[in-house]
């Protein structure tokens, strides 16, 4: 996330003026950081198979998920690739969902309700499907202010009952790269599918830091949505690094229902109610997830929306 410099020789205290510039750079990367590690995990040779295999081993935890039932939420704090997943029971049939995420353009209309999402739009680079994306703050900024990233749109593997659709990019902003967004899907049964949806990437060493530094200091209280249970302590919900990975990986997995479920609503209509649904949905979460309120979402998405079907 940031480039890299050499150690400080003592570990005297830095200069405010420093140490506050530190902690801005710090928040950046909390908002803006996204997907995955730089070699994908080694695919089984069925991975439909593994997908469901995996369902039955989260049976219990599906079940008398504490976030809500058929909804698991994990994170791993790796020290080089930090990385976020959601799985879910969702009640649609899976030739429905298959088809909505095998379009590049529909990726935007999702991805675009993430608060930190300020423009996404599908093009292609070398006769490849991408999608073109700007990240920012949680509030609306000039194009020009945000982070930009291509990500290449790729449907890995595609079957009858399966599957997997991957977005990455090698770089990224502050210092992170080798982004993954992965969404696997197999079908549980006509009108259910079983969904994992994967958010990972690496960062270096002064990343690490700074994002440290950060939940240190201003972002202390930021919760995610795993409880941490020790003998000598009363239950906590997990804070810091993996704290942040949850919510974004939760902000994403309600980003891709709130589409889902206003596909059946007419064109004209369908982006103003995934707003609602979307901003509905995180508000069931407020602990976590709310860091704006509903005008100013509604208000920042609509321009945002209207900027990315006109802007190249």
């Amino acid at each position: 996330m940031w480039p890299v410099h050499e150690r400080p020789a003592s570990p005297e205290p830095l200069p405010n003026n420093t140490f506050t510039y530190c902690l801005r750079v710090a928040a950046s990367i909390v908002a803006w950081v996204w997907c995955a590690p730089g070699a994908l995990a080694a695919t089984p040779t069925d991975p439909g198979v593994a997908l469901r295999a995996r369902y039955a081993a989260l049976s219990q935890q599906l079940e008398k998920s504490a976030i809500q039932r058929g909804l698991y939420l994990e994170s791993t704090d790796s020290a080089r690739a930090p990385r976020g997943d959601a799985y879910a029971v969702i009640d649609y049939p899976f030739a429905t969902v298959a088809a909505a995420f095998a379009t590049p353009a529909n990726w935007c209309e999702s991805l675009i309700l993430h608060l930190n999402v300020q423009y996404c739009r599908a093009s292609t680079h070398d006769g490849h499907p991408q999608l073109s994306a700007a990240l920012g703050k949680k509030t609306n900024q000039p194009l020009d202010d945000t982070h930009r990233i291509d990500l290449i749109y790729k449907v890995a593997l595609s079957s009858a009952a399966y599957t997997r659709v991957e977005l990455s990019s090698r770089e990224g902003p502050l210092g992170t790269g080798n982004y993954l967004i992965v969404l696997e899907l197999t079908a549980l049964d006509e009108q259910r599918a079983f969904m994992h949806l994967q958010y990972s990437y690496t960062q270096g060493f002064l990343t690490r830091w700074a994002t440290s530094v950060y939940f240190s200091t201003r972002g202390r209280d930021k919760v995610g949505f795993t409880w941490i249970y020790a003998d000598d302590q009363p239950p906590r919900l997990v804070r810091g690094i993996r704290g942040a990975l949850e919510r974004n990986t939760m902000r994403y997995y309600l980003a891709v229902d709130a589409y889902l479920e206003e596909l059946g609503s007419p064109a004209p209509q369908r982006f103003e109610q995934s707003l609602e649904r979307w901003f509905a949905h995180t508000e069931r979460f407020a602990r976590q997830l709310r860091e704006v309120s509903h005008d100013d979402y509604i208000t920042m998405k609509r321009g945002q929306y209207l900027r990315q079907q006109a802007v190249l």
